[in-house]
């Protein structure tokens, strides 16, 4: 399934869980379980947002986007973790009026089943989003993913909390524990904003993906042959190295050509997605970037 199908599971996955977890708060009138509610709006709107920019990422390049469009998921991302701060606020504001004014928790038992049926789902579907990103390099899937499982550890907490509230009768639990998983998906949120911005620098490629590219040249360095000024970045699900390839001055266009051609082939099969340009040079003339330094 293409990233896009995952996550229109996931807003169906998400509209679900919504219902259960808001029908788990109107039996019990926790304000934990409200918490846990709220987060399940911002999967929801996160999954549809993703689900957008993973449409628009996927559309080919044009006159106004030449390189593409697979930045698009990074917006996902950071665009999920500003609605979690918002979730946190809200759920914040809840709990301290809570505090404020205490009340009995009713049905309790009934509220935790509803939750823990809610909880199920979103642990099975982001356990299969997480695969799914780590095979197509999905970063809108990926942060879709992490919350929902971070979604999952909180439902955890708030039942654990619960059965305590229910074995202790201590009614200031419940909004202390409201509180609390308000400051987990607040980490959530930052770590998504960080990667997406993280995205949107141009960040070269991971230290094992450069490996490999720099195995694969290896193949192809001989005493005539040398590769300089590599530089690698990530858009999206797209991957690019840019590169200077020197070679004797006497080799007609035609071999030079053919030598770079069965280089970048190389490359693209060794490295799935991955885009490589390279600028052909004689061995006697070398190019200088701005810096002076090689930018990997």
């Amino acid at each position: 399934m293409q990233p896009a199908g995952y996550l229109k599971v996931s807003v169906a996955v998400a509209l679900a869980t919504i219902v259960l977890k808001t029908l788990a708060w109107w039996v019990s009138g926790s304000v934990s379980l409200l918490s846990d509610a709220l987060e399940s709006l911002v999967n929801l709107a996160g999954a549809v947002f993703a689900l957008t920019m993973v449409t628009v990422a996927a559309r080919p390049p044009d006159e106004d986007h030449p390189y593409g469009h697979h930045k698009a998921e990074y917006f996902s991302s950071g665009f999920e973790g500003v609605l979690i701060f918002a979730a946190a606020v809200a759920i914040i504001w809840a709990a301290v009026e809570r505090l404020l004014n205490p009340r009995d928790l009713e049905a309790l038992g009934l509220g935790i089943g509803l939750s823990v049926a809610a909880s199920v789902l979103n642990g099975a579907l982001a356990w299969a989003m997480l695969r799914a990103a780590r095979a197509h390099r999905s970063m809108a899937l990926e942060g879709d993913a992490r919350h929902l499982m971070t979604d999952v550890w909180t439902t955890a907490g708030v039942l654990v909390g619960l059965l305590a509230v229910m074995a202790t009768g201590w009614r200031w639990l419940d909004p202390v524990l409201a509180i609390a998983v308000a400051l987990n998906i607040v980490r959530e949120g930052v770590s998504l904003v960080w990667r997406s911005t993280a995205g949107l620098m141009d960040e070269s490629l991971e230290p094992e993906v450069r490996a490999e590219i720099e195995k694969t040249l290896d193949q192809f360095r001989h005493a005539t042959i040398r590769f300089d000024h590599l530089a690698t970045r990530r858009a999206g699900q797209r991957r690019f190295v840019e590169m200077h390839m020197h070679m004797p001055a006497s080799w007609s266009l035609g071999r030079a050509a053919a030598l770079r051609t069965a280089v970048e082939q190389a490359l693209m099969s060794a490295v799935p997605g991955l885009r490589a340009s390279i600028q052909l040079l004689p061995n006697d003339v070398e190019a200088h970037l701005e810096n002076g330094r090689d930018p990997l």
